[in-house]
């Protein structure tokens, strides 16, 4: 799956540290595209057992993380842990199958 990463309109570069949770119930492979995100920021992709991130070529996964998490079993209790856990939830998207999600992070 590929995971699009970019600023919303209103922000030329995004330039915050960011938090991934990417839950899978098979292991899956989670490219990562991104643009417009500035380097050096810490942006932590935590994944499913047996999952892993690639990055693009570039410095951006020098200051990335990459954990693999046992998480929640059904939705409700993976976004109740995230709230607990960082405080706040700023997206959440469910999806059956894709090959592509593009997110735009920002304010």
């Amino acid at each position: 799956v590929t995971l699009h990463l970019n600023p919303i309109s209103s922000v030329h570069i995004h330039q915050k540290p960011l938090v991934f949770l990417l839950n899978s119930p098979l292991p899956l492979v989670w490219k990562l595209k991104t643009e417009r995100l500035a380097p050096g920021i810490q942006r932590v992709f935590f994944v499913s057992l047996g999952s892993v991130v690639q990055f693009e070529k570039g410095n951006f996964s020098l200051s990335a993380e990459t954990e693999e998490k046992f998480f929640p079993e059904k939705n409700e209790h993976l976004l109740q842990w995230a709230q607990k856990k960082y405080g706040a939830v700023t997206s959440f998207t469910e999806l059956k199958i894709s090959r592509n999600i593009y997110i735009k992070v920002g304010e």
